[in-house]
């Protein structure tokens, strides 16, 4: 039996995501545990044929699909106009044309839906009841309740919104509605909608309507929010713009917008081998190995279960490399770094004195000109992970295993300073994801200055204590690893958003300065 012929457009930009989609397309947003193109292909059965078609980083997209979903049949088809005058959603969809002389169903790339019937035995639009649908374009009605036609977005005294699923059973008007749209018009704003209008005023076909069961949106930020909490996350994950991670099919993918970063997290497995889970499948942009059985150590974690882990860290990873002179690699991800990422969080901006919880704290850079590099770079080489924080940590029935290991330390794949991996531990008992993804931090700005403080966990506060210990017991320097900590905060501030990234950054001063002041050095 033939598949289901599905039409999936993600040839958009998807600006009404706003940073999510500033580095990939917006089919990739991560919904739940997966990619929201994800939610829409499990919706259809196995031997369904998926036309893509690609614009905005669609090599993003393709490769997705095919490291997420080897199983499905995909045509992938290119838009080169998806952007500027004449690149509306109807151009995309005649794209695809040559590929669908035969009945499909057309599924907008950003909404996931249930009761979506698996047939075009006749056509068809989806409709769903809604409080609000002055969003939406919305459907008319006659006192039948027959499909009349298409109403335009703001409309008002409507309540059944159109998601963006259609079944076309005629496809041979279908197709000439296009060509007629485009014909007469090079407007961005033509829609499947005014296709099947068209089809509709020149009485070549009329159209049934499906109600949904349920329908979630994903095409601006406050529905993807909606979208998320009715999926709910597998893990705490914080939102990257410029990476992401998916659970799919026993597997875990990661997604990095540079590709630089996918290639040196590869060959850096090698090095770890053993430690962290095999890598299966590589593409430009995205990386696949087996999900791996267990708890995400941040789930499980207590003090005694802390001082095992640590000591098989120290056994199986923190073995030093002595013939391995690491302080230049130290002065570059340290000093170097971290004054890199002060101006990209400020773009273009001076970093100046403020008052931090009732504090007046110097400038990052004068702070950093008081600590002595040759001894916070007296670094101590060895295998290291790299982003050593309980969430990548998977505790098995009978050991532990590491995941999202990071790419490089000051470009180098082979070593790195443990007190790198120090630190990272030292700020996630603090800096908890959590936490933070409960929104227990806060950071306010006022006359009189800025506040900032996160809520603090009584059990990770204790690991906290069993990981000092373990640092003074095993001869490791326990300032430079809470100095590093200051650093390290700083260092994220421009990778998250905000209000996350401002309070990383004078979190992060806040507490550097701190440490100064301690030392008598301010």
């Amino acid at each position: 039996m033939e598949g289901l012929n599905v039409l999936i457009t993600t040839s958009g930009i998807g600006s009404r995501l706003g940073r999510l989609t500033e580095f990939t397309n917006k089919s990739l947003v991560r919904v739940g545990s997966t990619a929201a193109i994800s939610k829409i292909i499990q919706g259809y059965p196995k031997n369904s044929n998926f036309i893509i078609t690609l614009g905005y980083y669609g090599e993003h997209v393709r490769q997705y699909l095919e490291i997420s979903h080897p199983e499905n049949n995909f045509i992938f088809v290119e838009v080169e106009k998806y952007t500027g005058s004449g690149s509306s959603l109807v151009h995309s969809i005649s794209c695809a044309k040559k590929y669908l002389q035969k009945p499909f169903i057309f599924h907008a790339c950003d909404t996931i839906a249930e009761g979506v019937p698996l047939h075009v035995e006749h056509n068809w639009v989806s409709a769903y009841n809604v409080e609000n649908a002055d969003q939406y374009r919305t459907l008319s009605l006659d006192s039948n309740f027959k499909f009349t036609g298409f109403n335009e977005k703001g409309q008002m005294g409507f309540d059944h919104a159109y998601p963006g699923i259609s079944g076309i059973k005629d496809y041979t008007e279908y197709w000439r509605a296009v060509d007629k749209l485009l014909d007469v018009s090079e407007s961005n704003n033509l829609s499947d909608c005014d296709v099947i209008n068209e089809m509709i005023q020149e009485n070549t076909a009329k159209f049934e309507i499906i109600l949904l069961k349920k329908w979630n949106d994903v095409g601006n930020a406050y529905e993807l929010e909606k979208t998320r909490r009715f999926f709910k996350e597998r893990y705490d994950v914080l939102d990257k713009p410029q990476e992401n991670i998916y659970f799919i099919n026993n597997s875990v993918v990661k997604f990095f917008h540079n590709p630089e970063l996918v290639e040196k997290r590869v060959r850096r497995s090698k090095y770890l081998k053993g430690l962290v889970p095999e890598i299966k499948t590589s593409y430009e942009n995205f990386f696949k190995y087996e999900f791996e059985e267990g708890v995400v150590f941040s789930k499980s974690v207590n003090p005694r279960k802390m001082k095992s882990f640590l000591q098989w860290a120290n056994k199986k990873m923190w073995k030093e490399n002595k013939g391995h002179d690491i302080s230049n690699l130290c002065e570059k991800f340290y000093i170097q770094k971290t004054l890199s990422r002060v101006k990209m969080f400020l773009e273009e901006k001076d970093d100046c004195e403020i008052i931090i919880n009732g504090e007046r704290i110097p400038t990052i850079k004068s702070m950093l000109d008081l600590i002595d590099l040759t001894w916070l770079c007296n670094g101590v080489s060895s295998l290291i992970h790299g982003d050593f924080i309980l969430d990548n940590v998977i505790e098995t029935k009978n050991s532990f295993k590491l995941i999202d290991w990071r790419q490089d330390f000051a470009n180098c794949i082979e070593v790195g300073d443990v007190y790198y991996d120090l630190a990272k531990m030292n700020h996630n008992l603090v800096f908890n994801h959590e936490i933070v993804n409960a929104g227990n931090f806060n950071i306010s700005e006022s006359k009189v200055g800025i506040q900032c403080d996160i809520l603090c966990s009584k059990n990770l506060l204790d690991c906290k204590q069993v990981l000092h210990e373990f640092i003074v017991e095993n001869n490791f320097d326990l300032e430079k690893v809470e100095i590093l900590t200051s650093i390290v905060w700083i260092n994220m501030a421009p990778l998250h958003e905000h209000p996350l990234d401002k309070f990383l950054f004078n979190f992060g001063k806040y507490n550097l300065f701190r440490l100064l002041k301690k030392k008598g050095q301010l």
